[in-house]
């Protein structure tokens, strides 16, 4: 067992584990440790505990002291000094007229570096820029390209739920979401539909997935032969849901529908007509990059 105290940079940031060393540290104290960027202030969001050894990457960094007043100014004084930078850095991207888009500016608590991030569709020649801020700023520059969940992550909005982005407000870290979730969950396959603010798969679609797979498992497919309660029949629909399905009963020269709980059925047969496959569809397809 190793201890550890969990810190948080941004409001929706990673959690990162550091070596609380002899600071015993609750849950919203802001500290300031060593990383690979520099000296940087943080929040501790898991207070002092002990994790299993495989839980960490080791070598752990110590906690270099609990942020002073002093501390807590210097960071907010960075806040004012990126606004300013962030004017600055579009003016030059104008004046060397890339085709790049800037979505934010984040100085390291020592201003041993600043780091721009933008967006663009290919590749961008960013040379002079760079030489440019650093004349202007006298420390180093970092431009660092980043992709369209991590452009709504730092920009934020409200997503069609019309709750503020999952991304913005909570997501430490984005989890891998497919076509195939949006077909197992029974959604339209409609790109506008399925896909969220920055035009990818929509977060959330994770958020019940081990359930519906779980209900899947036990789930007899539409055109299975199953034994009912009633006689045996042919499962003309499932609800994955409500744990049901609807069953075509023969009975003589009629056929009724029924609805049953899945675990009063059992499957004899299985033809099933159900579709696993997912649809090989460029604009769906995009969606999942």
């Amino acid at each position: 067992m190793v201890k550890v105290v969990g810190v948080r940079f941004k409001k929706a940031g990673k959690v990162y584990y550091f070596d609380p060393d002899q600071f015993d540290i609750d849950t919203g104290t802001n500290v300031i440790v060593e990383t690979a960027r520099g000296v940087e202030l943080g929040e501790a969001v898991i207070n002092t505990r002990e994790v299993r050894d495989e839980e960490i990457v080791a070598p752990l960094k110590k906690v270099m002291r609990i942020a002073t007043q002093d501390d807590i100014k210097h960071a907010e004084e960075n806040c004012r000094s990126e606004k300013e930078a962030f004017a600055t850095c579009l003016e030059k991207i104008k004046e060397h007229q890339l085709e790049m888009k800037l979505i934010d500016v984040e100085y390291t608590f020592d201003n041993n570096k600043i780091l721009f991030y933008f967006t663009a569709d290919g590749r961008v020649d960013f040379r002079e820029l760079v030489k440019d801020l650093a004349a202007v700023f006298k420390t180093r520059i970092e431009l660092r390209q980043i992709g369209v969940r991590d452009e709504a992550k730092m920009m934020g909005g409200i997503g069609i739920c019309g709750r503020v982005l999952c991304c913005n407000s909570y997501l430490g870290e984005f989890q891998p979401v497919s076509i195939k979730m949006a077909k197992e969950q029974g959604l339209s396959l409609n790109p506008t539909k399925i896909s969220g603010a920055c035009g990818r798969l929509m977060c959330c679609l994770k958020y019940e997935q081990d359930a519906y797979e779980q209900i899947i498992r036990k789930a007899p497919k539409t055109g299975a032969i199953v034994e009912t309660p009633e006689g045996q029949g042919v499962v003309f629909e499932t609800y994955l849901i409500k744990e049901t399905v609807k069953v075509r009963l023969d009975k003589g020269n009629d056929t009724d529908l029924v609805a049953f709980r899945m675990d009063e059925v059992k499957v004899i047969k299985d033809i099933s007509t159900h579709d696993d496959s997912v649809p090989e569809d460029e604009e769906l397809k995009a969606l999942e990059d």
